[in-house]
């Protein structure tokens, strides 16, 4: 999509959210609030609902959050102004109460325009139920209440679209010993920033351009998560590792004769 065109349709779609009456969150917010920030992002960040001080003045993660956030990004070198970040529900719930899901319904239209339009490399959903959405979106299996956790950090792909689970800023606010967690979860913003230092010369790169290779396998560790590649963390260890050896650190005996 061209430049001015993305720019058009998003003013549009910025017009409609704005003046969106279509659940009950409409006659208790001060403002509805579209997403804001690079409409050709790499990663787009998918929060929960606008919070008081983002409700009051109209703006994303202004509040103890946006603080929290922003730490997270610049303790792992990543810039907030290059991403696009959203809401899955656009206004304010009250009380802090969670969503319910005919809000999320009414809301969620005006997230897959935002998807569709930005169209990000990585959609990184924040929390539980920005990440149920996302997930459920994409066909990839949700975990229960009690292994949900093990989602974060932890990187899919599906339908193209690879996807980046995260814990929400606002967890360190309510529990400040989670913070470690997050930086180490929020890392991985950065390790997926740039593709693997070994790329190029990796047999994987060669496998998958004879098309013996699946894609999956590039794109979720040579362009994916490469800190979590076997064959990176024994390269940077100067050990030994067959060709044939995946990333996950399974082998492909089919690949010997290439």
């Amino acid at each position: 999509m061209q430049s001015n065109t993305k720019e058009f349709e998003f003013k549009k779609l910025q017009e409609e959210i704005r003046s969106c009456c279509r659940c009950r969150l409409s006659e208790t917010r001060l403002h509805a609030l579209p997403g804001e920030g690079l409409l050709d992002a790499r990663f787009m960040l998918i929060a929960q609902a606008p919070g008081v001080n983002e409700d009051k003045e109209g703006c994303m993660f202004i509040g103890p959050s946006g603080r929290v956030l922003d730490e997270l990004l610049d303790s792992v070198g990543v810039d907030r102004n290059s991403l696009y970040m959203t809401n899955l529900v656009k206004c304010m719930l009250p009380r802090y109460r969670k969503p319910k899901q005919d809000e999320i319904e009414a809301c969620s239209i005006y997230l897959e325009r935002e998807i569709k339009l930005v169209d990000p490399e990585v959609l990184v959903p924040l929390g539980f139920y920005s990440t149920t959405y996302v997930l459920r979106k994409y066909s990839i299996p949700i975990p229960g209440r009690d292994d949900f956790y093990k989602v974060y950090g932890k990187l899919f792909l599906s339908n193209h679209k690879k996807i980046l689970p995260l814990q929400h800023p606002a967890a360190v606010i309510h529990r400040p010993e989670l913070k470690e967690v997050l930086l180490s979860s929020y890392h991985k913003l950065k390790v997926l920033s740039k593709p693997c230092k070994w790329y190029l010369v990796c047999p994987m790169k060669r496998f998958y351009e004879k098309g013996v290779l699946d894609a999956r396998w590039i794109e979720l560790y040579c362009k994916g998560d490469w800190e979590s590649c076997i064959r990176y963390q024994m390269e940077e260890r100067g050990e030994y590792h067959p060709d044939y050896m995946l990333p996950d650190g399974s082998f492909d005996e089919k690949l010997r004769i290439f």
